[in-house]
């Protein structure tokens, strides 16, 4: 049984719930369905957060770190608490679009989570077209089934909990087993114990990739190359997990924000790759473009809120 270690970091008025819930993670939840408290895993590690007021989170977690400042180091790079929020719009956004600004206020301390790349390939891969709260059960199912079991001891009580699988196991998954983490889809099945294998084999070397002298547009078309995997899911592996926020991933929503807030033409119309691009490009123009991905989240997260009150969990 492991053992729980404690600590507490200022973190700058970053906002952990907004970050967690905001549509680029779903194997974070609510412990024992305690606001402001939550649980999730990173690696083999159990990790539990507290948050205060955005401005201290208290962690325990599995992972023993030798030196505060390897704690602290750890916490600012997963929460991309090294990056200003501040600097995501360029200036004269604000006197440019008032309105919108005015709106995004209360979601600006909404962070990207440098996430590993392997489980957010999958986890994107089992979420095309469905609903937050299909995908979190999905991919609770799929660490259950195939990922590794640890217990902890949590305030004298037992606590199980899963880690995300490795590329390995699922390149041995069954696609009949696998379904049940794609909405019964077994061409998606087969779509992702083929990206698994290709993973664990070093044919997709997602590591690589993560190189910012590589060209964005080259490194997506490697992930592009993996059946099963488009433009918008390869533009969320580059954002979420190779932590490229430049990287600008397109869905329903993002279109809408896109047509209703910046007037961009064509941004309603059928999404092919040449509209794809296109759409990229021209809100490149809007936005501050080596961290368009990272304010276009933000502006994605309150569009779903503010604008078609959806719940983000």
């Amino acid at each position: 049984m492991k053992d729980l270690y404690t600590t507490t970091i200022d973190i700058y008025g970053t906002d952990i719930e907004h970050s967690l819930f905001s549509g680029q993670s779903f194997s974070w939840d609510y412990y024992k369905g305690k606001k402001r408290k939550y649980f999730g895993t990173i690696g083999d590690d159990l990790f539990i957060f507290e948050s205060i007021e955005n401005t201290q989170l208290t962690t325990r977690t599995t992972r023993k770190f030798f030196q505060a400042e390897d704690y602290v180091e750890f916490i600012n790079h997963y929460l991309s608490i090294d990056i200003d929020n501040n600097l995501l719009f360029p200036e004269g956004f604000n006197r440019c679009y008032p309105d919108i600004w005015k709106l995004i206020q209360p979601y600006m301390g909404t962070k990207i989570l440098r996430q590993d790349p392997f489980e957010v390939l999958i986890t994107f891969m089992c979420a095309q077209g469905l609903g937050m709260k299909i995908i979190r059960r999905q991919i609770s199912y799929l660490a259950k089934k195939y990922g590794k079991r640890f217990t902890v001891e949590i305030d004298g009580e037992p606590f199980t909990y899963f880690s995300f699988p490795a590329p390995e196991t699922l390149a041995d998954a069954s696609p009949e087993s696998l379904r049940l983490c794609t909405n019964n889809n077994c061409i998606r099945a087969k779509n992702i114990i083929g990206a698994a294998s290709s993973v664990a084999s070093g044919q997709l070397d997602l590591e690589s990739l993560k190189d910012p002298d590589m060209p964005l547009e080259t490194a997506r078309e490697q992930l592009c190359a993996q059946p099963g995997i488009g433009y918008k899911i390869a533009d969320c592996i580059l954002l979420f997990g190779l932590h490229r926020f430049s990287a600008f991933p397109i869905d329903t929503h993002v279109r809408q924000y896109l047509a209703t807030w910046f007037s961009i033409d064509g941004a309603l119309q059928s999404l092919t790759q040449k509209n794809y691009l296109f759409l990229q490009d021209q809100i490149s123009r809007v936005l501050n473009p080596d961290f368009a991905g990272f304010a276009g989240h933000i502006l994605f997260h309150c569009w779903r809120k503010e604008v078609k009150h959806l719940n983000s969990y």
